[in-house]
């Protein structure tokens, strides 16, 4: 259409992945024009909100749905080292945009905070023992420690160890190198730099539709929602990174790579402490075990969280249902998913997660006693007037046929991307924004592989492990530690890979 208004580059969400793969871009390719198409009145206001999310820098320092006890007995750490690797790609671009200038205070979007892992019980405390051996072998995890001595948990953890009855054995994990991330506040950074360096971003602004061009290139249907104006745009290529909004337009754009493809909508809370004289008795983000048939995004942990430099506590998250696709859509926005080329899958998930949507619906009927006594598994002496409730964000996991089956529910991040590379979107939850830049690397090397090799010195300069296994180089993780440390201003590090071994204690 002669009337539509060109571009090379369009970006549909303004959220972290969106910020990320446009700043990754200007680095590339700064004479690129992008523009940028956000419904909401500013960056980061849906899942990279601070407050829809717990801000944790994934990196599987704590988490243990990332590593899996096998039938042997052994545990499988792939997922944890993939995970780990990835977040460090996020800490080297970072330290870039720093010493570049792009970023001024780190500080405003990371700080360092201890990461552990929390247990009770015989069978739980033997896994976390031997997560912990397998994990303090491996170079990237150097520094963790393993305790089951009360007195020792007790100088880690104050808060949880207080008015605590031990009737049965206990152990945590704990390692310095973790991170509070505010992505709500690094989006916010990064597409202000974005926006000085002449990228056209178009708040509340809706994407109502996407085709295909004559001339191979795509034609979006753009309404100013202040108005209610129409413009058409189209671009050689375009990134859907609007969260739970990326199904619908990845639907719209008829591409065969997104046929059969459904999304889960599942939505959260938090407890959220802001009284200092409880705050300060806590700091680190400690992870426990989901409970038996709950989702792995379910997960209980309590969160030291720093939001506009001011420490809070997070417990969470609760998981509740809702039928909408973002925080702020539409009721219909589950049931407009379904289509004809997804509905015998998305029936197919129906039937295989019955045990989920019952745990859903006793999530959704807790009141807020009943989340206190679960807050009490972590805090026994957690007060009801202490602690407020607050809504988080929407996570639509990802609904598809898979090897192991019709109608899998995915616990993932993934990339789903046209064969021309013309279009990419982003589907899937956890671990997300942590991995941000390694997903954005995918989407570069899936989306622009004649110009990869040409790009690659500056992905390099950028990233300094961009191609190599971190987990087979302990003197580069040592130097890349050093480097993101000093430039993040992560200061509290116990210490050199290299000459740090891991320390257990037991009682």
């Amino acid at each position: 259409m002669s009337n539509r208004q060109k571009t090379d580059v369009i970006l549909i969400g303004a959220g972290i992945m969106s910020a990320t793969l446009g700043s990754l871009l200007k680095e590339l390719v700064p004479d690129w024009k992008i523009t940028v198409f956000e419904r909401r009145a500013g960056a980061g206001e849906e899942s990279s909100n601070e407050w829809n999310n717990a801000g944790t820098g994934h990196s599987s320092l704590c988490e243990l749905n990332y590593t899996v006890e096998q039938p042997d007995g052994s545990i499988d750490i792939s997922k944890a080292i993939k995970v780990n690797e990835e977040y460090q790609f996020s800490k080297q671009f970072w330290s870039y945009l720093v010493k570049s200038k792009r970023i001024q205070h780190p500080q405003d979007f990371i700080v360092p905070v201890p990461h552990m892992s929390f247990v009770q019980g015989e069978a739980d405390v033997t896994f976390l023992k031997k997560r912990f051996e397998a994990l303090s072998q491996n170079p990237l995890f150097q520094g963790m420690e393993f305790s089951e001595d009360p007195e020792q948990l007790m100088e880690w953890i104050p808060l949880m160890m207080k008015d605590r009855r031990i009737n049965q054995p206990i152990a945590a994990t704990r390692i310095e190198s973790g991170t509070d991330v505010n992505f709500g506040a690094l989006t916010r950074i990064l597409f202000d730099h974005l926006q000085s360096n002449n990228t056209d971003i178009r708040y509340q602004h809706n994407v109502d539709d996407i085709k295909r061009a004559g001339d191979g290139s795509w034609d979006l249907k753009v309404r100013n929602l202040e108005n209610g104006t129409t413009t058409r745009h189209s671009a050689k290529f375009v990134f859907i990174g609007g969260g739970g909004g990326s199904l619908h337009l990845l639907q719209k754009s008829g591409i065969p790579e997104g046929k059969g493809i459904g999304g889960f909508p599942v939505s959260g809370l938090f407890m959220v402490c802001q009284k200092p004289d409880i705050v300060a008795q806590h700091h680190a983000k400690v992870y426990g075990k989901a409970a038996l048939g709950a989702p792995p995004m379910s997960v209980p942990h309590l969160d030291t969280r720093v939001i506009d430099k001011k420490e809070s506590l997070f417990f969470g998250p609760f998981a509740g249902f809702s039928p909408k696709f973002l925080k702020y859509g539409s009721v219909f926005d589950l049931i407009t998913s379904v289509k004809p080329g997804n509905l015998t899958t998305m029936l197919a998930a129906g039937a295989k997660n019955l045990s989920l949507t019952k745990y859903l619906i006793g999530q959704v009927m807790l009141s807020k006693d009943q989340r206190i006594e679960a807050l009490r598994e972590f805090v026994p002496g957690a007060q009801s007037g202490d602690w407020d409730l607050v809504v988080a964000g929407q996570r639509v996991q990802i609904i598809k046929d898979t090897a192991a089956g019709k109608g899998t529910l995915q616990f993932g991040t993934e990339v789903i991307s046209s064969a021309d590379g013309s279009i990419a979107a982003l589907l899937g939850a956890s671990p997300g924004a942590s991995t941000a830049v390694s997903v954005m690397l995918e989407v570069i090397g899936k989306c622009f592989p004649q110009q990869l090799k040409a790009w690659e010195p500056k992905i390099k300069e950028m990233i300094p492990a961009y191609g190599v296994t971190l987990m087979e180089n302990p003197k580069l993780i040592n130097e890349i530690q050093k480097l993101t440390d000093r430039s993040l201003n992560l200061t509290s590090r116990a210490g050199e890979v290299e000459k740090k071994a891991p320390i257990s204690s037991s009682s």
